[in-house]
């Protein structure tokens, strides 16, 4: 059985760096057939999907973030992380990891509890 699990600060102030890690067990981030993503929820919105990470490292980010982000994983360690800089009261949600089938990019089938952060000063 495949687990995430998000880990990282719950504040974080306005202007700095929202950085969270997802750890994985049960199975390998480096497996082709699944991709590693990282999703949020801000208050009373629907899910916004922020960026993905493959077997390979190849990162891909959502077009209205993607200046912001970055996406990097510690295969050693069966972790990948998120960075979100130049945060704004707007970036609070709650931030969750999930893992993606790569065979059909619409299954989602292992997903962390999600962490809630909060950007303010």
């Amino acid at each position: 059985q495949v687990q995430l699990q998000e880990s990282g600060p719950g504040l974080v102030k306005p202007s700095q760096t929202l950085s969270l890690t997802c750890t994985v067990s049960g199975g390998s981030i480096t497996i082709s057939d699944y991709a590693w993503t990282w999703i949020r929820q801000p208050p009373g919105k629907g899910l916004e999907w922020i960026g993905v990470i493959i077997y390979d490292g190849s990162t891909s980010y959502t077009p209205s973030l993607e200046s912001r982000t970055a996406i990097s994983r510690d295969t050693s360690k069966n972790q990948f992380s998120l960075d979100l800089r130049s945060v704004i009261p707007e970036d609070t949600a709650v931030y969750y990891c999930a893992r993606v089938d790569r065979r059909t990019w619409h299954v989602y089938d292992f997903w962390g509890q999600g962490t809630q952060v909060t950007v303010s000063s």
